[in-house]
């Protein structure tokens, strides 16, 4: 597994080396643009609308723009002092909290953190200190040009770093539009939808959630490579039926959601059965 960074993870006057590797892979089938006449790969290239000339990579620099058409040039030095004077620094776990005191919507990537040389007691210490505490550690680290707000947490064997958004990252729930303040629902309703979801609750199972569009898509193409017939389309989805009363919606869907996924009822132990064996 590739190493993406190097460093100390330190909580106290505990020091930890580590390296981290990326928890997650992005599957996105990536499709390149060609010319539709000779099958040829379009060229991106950079010009610069003014001089109406091609540019190079020497001839770019970095800025910041604070206003409409007004700009801070960043020297590429100046960044890089910056950025190596973070990632000197080690990442201190700055205080410890419980997992669901974190909303979901803080959360951005995940990576691996395995001990690096001479680390792996401390490792192994502060993983098992986790786990039986039941805590999370917060703490900030220097992650591609940019200091991020991270949690410290245990994942089956392994020390996760979860990198989450700063709270002026998070953008209001004030500014979405139309969010209904209250709604007149009839207890029928909510009691209905209650059941809907009870009937439609399980174990969480990863394993059995699938990206249905990829897996075609891989399949068009392996068709294609070796010339095979291709017929896309089949089988669709019936589009839901046109109910316009919320009450009949739901009892329709819990009726569906019964004849698919029927639920096995709890064997109950009959005052007969207990009798006997109380006996």
């Amino acid at each position: 597994m590739h190493t993406m960074w190097k460093g100390t993870i330190s909580f106290g006057l505990v020091n930890i080396p580590v390296k981290m590797h990326a928890a997650t892979e992005n599957k996105d089938i990536q499709l390149r643009q060609l010319h539709k006449k000779c099958k040829t790969p379009i060229k991106y290239e950079k010009v610069c609308p003014n001089c109406e000339e091609d540019v190079s990579n020497e001839d770019i620099v970095k800025a910041y723009e604070y206003s409409k058409n007004k700009f801070v040039i960043l020297d590429d030095d100046e960044l890089k002092a910056l950025k190596k004077e973070q990632e000197d620094k080690a990442v201190e776990i700055i205080d410890f909290v419980q997992l669901e005191d974190i909303d979901p919507i803080y959360f951005e990537k995940s990576y691996y953190l395995s001990p690096n040389e001479g680390g792996s007691k401390a490792y192994a210490l502060l993983r098992e200190a986790l786990t039986d505490s039941g805590k999370i550690g917060i703490a900030k680290m220097m992650i591609r040009s940019k200091e991020q707000l991270a949690v410290i947490r245990v994942y089956e064997k392994a020390i996760v770093v979860e990198t989450i958004h700063y709270p002026d990252e998070v953008r209001a729930v004030s500014d979405v539009p139309n969010i209904p303040e209250q709604a007149e629902i009839g207890k029928k309703e909510l009691d209905t939808a209650k059941l809907l979801i009870e009937q439609l609750t399980t174990e969480f199972e990863p394993e059995k959630y699938k990206d249905n569009y990829r897996i075609a898509v891989m399949d068009l193409i392996e068709a294609k490579k070796n010339n095979e017939e291709v017929e896309v389309g089949g089988e669709t989805k019936t589009k839901p039926d046109n109910v316009l009363n919320l009450m009949d919606a739901l009892q329709e869907s819990l009726n569906r959601a019964k004849k698919e996924n029927p639920k096995q009822p709890k064997k109950r132990t009959t005052t007969a059965k207990k009798k006997k064996a109380t006996s």
